[in-house]
């Protein structure tokens, strides 16, 4: 047996701690295409099908929230016929996917600035969420022309337009109600952030969120992310000794 088939029966027969917020920042695509001779969009066709699985796998184990970085406020960049089909795969998985989620009870979200999204796939994304509001089990959030930096900015807009309408005083601005108007307020803090495909840094994604969440990186690329990769990430933050700014003393003697 294998070293992560060992993990993957550790996580299912044994108590092992879960993480309440998972976040992953899907990477490596088009690389994935490239390496075997294919073009770019090949690789997150495929990309699909390893959301599929993360989806399944995350919700058997019982995280509460995971939130997928798809779309970022940077990749408009891209090559045009790049974007067309991120833009045709997403109203696919707006038809297809969200009703089997919705049969499984895992409420969809999306975030992020919508309004650069065509007025059909904007209608489509309400028509998303309306579906499986009152769902009760898992969230999935879908991050789409999503940047931490905009989030920020657009919380700290709501909160500026309150001291103008003089609801609220500037200097009872707090951390607190900040953090009430970014986009994941009602979910579960974050703790872990896992990012695919090699590269080690966050990419301007949950900024805000990710203060004190444990950072995962992998060489695996997007398409390739299976349910033992994910066991992995799972089983190593089962591992990992979460502070908070105190000492290891302190978390001892606190558990």
């Amino acid at each position: 047996m294998s070293n992560t088939e060992n993990q993957l029966k550790q996580l299912l027969t044994t108590e092992v701690k879960i993480p309440q917020h998972v976040a992953i920042i899907m990477d490596g695509n088009g690389r994935w295409a490239q390496l075997r001779g294919k073009k770019r969009v090949a690789g997150h066709k495929s990309g699909v099908e390893s959301v599929r699985t993360t989806v399944a796998t995350a919700a058997k184990h019982g995280v509460k929230a995971l939130t997928l970085f798809a779309f970022s406020s940077e990749n408009w960049q891209r090559p045009e016929s790049e974007v067309s089909v991120l833009m045709d795969l997403f109203m696919f998985v707006l038809t297809r996917e969200v009703k089997r989620l919705h049969k499984n009870s895992i409420k969809f979200q999306v975030i992020g600035d919508l309004t650069k999204f065509s007025s059909k796939l904007q209608k489509m994304i309400k028509e998303s969420e309306a579906l499986t509001t009152e769902n009760t089990g898992m969230v999935l959030s879908i991050a789409a022309n999503y940047g931490g930096r905009w989030d920020i900015a657009q919380a700290a807009k709501v909160l500026a337009r309150k001291v103008e309408r003089q609801e609220l005083n500037a200097d009872d601005i707090t951390e607190a109600s900040l953090h009430e108007q970014t986009s994941l307020a009602e979910l579960p803090e974050l703790d872990l952030l896992i990012r695919t495909g090699g590269d080690y840094r966050i990419s301007n994604f949950l900024l805000w969120q990710a203060a004190y969440a444990e950072l995962y990186f992998t060489e695996v690329l997007w398409p390739d992310f299976n349910e033992a990769e994910f066991t992995k990430a799972i089983t190593l933050f089962d591992q990992r000794e979460r502070r908070f700014g105190q000492t290891s003393e302190q978390v001892t003697n606190k558990n």
